[in-house]
């Protein structure tokens, strides 16, 4: 495919900005160049008939970890972005607990170069913390960096920030966005040694919420929201697990003008504890899944506009490290290539219309972070745009996993629709199960 290739697509089902409206889209040189009924073009292009199709602005995942540089064995930057871009994200926000940890702005410099040079999605990282690295998250540029990352509760790869005095100060200086990873700490600890006490080493895996406690992530979140109150510091709390955190967050006033924000997780909105027992670590994740009452309280939260944003937490570890008992075990999973398809089942379900799936996976983080002209199907936009069929059914295996660690918590399942094409900033990078890799992403900036 060249670099400059321009296409129409012609008659597809555009959703965008809470319109769904047959329409036609010209991509030329990586940009929406026009969106009108009927467009015709005299220049040289590829069309692409979109007829009973739907075309939504490319989801933009705000929490993945892709585990490059250090933990390659488990994934790397080429093959979750692939995933990512087969599955509608055509742009994400990477986090810092890889080895070495992004604690410092020249490790983050080497981060974005790898970007550069290996992600086929859209790419931006988040700089971490520590309790004491403030002087280089006050260096952070904030109109080229998503944010900064503060892990309130350790997780993998430990990079807990625990230090009051650190904290009062990161949320008083911070130069731009935080986001924070939002579990206490020590009632997590107390938690785990009781059942440990009990049970050894192979806890029960349904244990994992009542050691990861509703308790435990109010606490935190509860925190975290106080001293951005105080200091009105722009946070961002990730991965809303529980039904009482909602009632943290308002929805009193426009997304724009929101100083705190939240996040839900497709996990969180798919699985309860219910299902601990089929489907064990395969789905441990922290904060973990919890009851079915928490999981509809989110989605009542999510539809009702006090939570933001829907993203993934992808997480990839080994099948060898997934298969180990409860404390040896790692949180987290795949779930870049089916978080888009997951929303569209729910689609079917009547759980959610297709005008929000676009505004909770593409308009809202883009809102959330200031992304400079993404996350809307906008004339002048890059075109970061996704085809879908709503009417073809398919399998999860790891046959057709496409994550590097080669599994998914969705294997067995039958989803609805299927992810027909991708294009990100105007490249056509997936058509049909298949990936053209000859082109990169483009590193996202920020209207900051």
């Amino acid at each position: 495919m060249k670099v400059n290739q321009s296409y129409l697509i012609k008659a597809g089902k555009v959703i965008n900005e809470g319109v769904s409206e047959a329409k036609d889209i010209f991509i030329k040189n990586g940009r929406i160049e026009k969106i009108d009924q009927q467009i015709t073009v005299s220049e040289n292009h590829l069309e692409i008939n979109a007829e009973e199709k739907v075309v939504l602005p490319g989801a933009i995942d705000d929490q993945v970890h892709f585990r490059e540089p250090g933990l390659t064995h488990k994934a790397d930057i080429f093959t979750e972005s692939r995933a990512a871009v087969a599955g509608g994200i055509t742009s994400f926000m990477e986090m810092p607990n890889v080895i070495p940890q992004t604690v410092t702005q020249d490790l983050l410099a080497a981060k974005y170069q790898l970007g550069a040079q290996k992600s086929l999605a859209n790419y931006s990282f988040y700089m971490g913390t520590t309790n004491d690295n403030l002087d280089e998250l006050l260096k952070t540029d904030i109109r080229s960096v998503c944010g900064i990352k503060i892990f309130m509760g350790s997780s993998t790869g430990n990079m807990l920030v625990d230090d009051e005095k650190v904290l009062e100060r990161i949320f008083s200086e911070a130069p731009l966005l935080i986001a924070t990873h939002c579990e206490d700490e020590m009632t997590v600890r107390n938690n785990q040694e009781a059942y440990v006490k009990k049970y050894g080493d192979a806890v029960p895996f349904e244990m994992h919420p009542l050691i990861r406690s509703e308790e435990a992530c109010y606490l935190s979140s509860s925190y975290a929201v106080g001293l951005a109150k105080k200091h009105n510091t722009r946070l961002h709390i990730l991965h809303i697990s529980t039904g009482k955190e909602t009632g943290l967050f308002s929805n009193d006033k426009p997304l724009k003008k929101k100083r705190i924000t939240s996040e839900a997780c497709i996990h969180h909105l798919w699985f309860s504890d219910q299902d601990y027992k089929e489907k064990g670590a395969f789905i441990k994740w922290n904060p973990a899944v919890k009851t079915s009452k928490d999981r509809d309280a989110i989605w009542k939260a999510l539809l009702d506009d006090r939570i933001d944003v829907i993203a993934t937490d992808h997480a990839p570890h080994t099948l060898g490290e997934k298969e180990n008992v409860y404390t040896k075990a790692p949180s987290g999973g795949p779930l870049v290539q089916h978080s888009m398809v997951a929303m569209l089942d729910f689609y079917h379900e009547g759980k959610i219309s297709l005008e929000r799936i676009a505004e909770k996976m593409s308009h809202a983080p883009a809102e959330c972070f200031q992304v400079s002209e993404r996350g809307y199907l906008r004339e002048g936009y890059h075109a970061d745009i996704v085809i879908a069929d709503l009417n073809k059914p398919w399998t999860v295996s790891k046959e057709n996993v496409l994550s590097k660690c080669g599994w998914s918590p969705f294997e067995g399942h039958q989803f609805k629709s299927s992810i027909e094409k991708v294009f990100v900033s105007g490249h056509l990078a997936f058509d049909e199960g298949k990936i053209h890799d000859s082109i990169l992403g483009q590193r996202m900036m920020f209207d900051r």
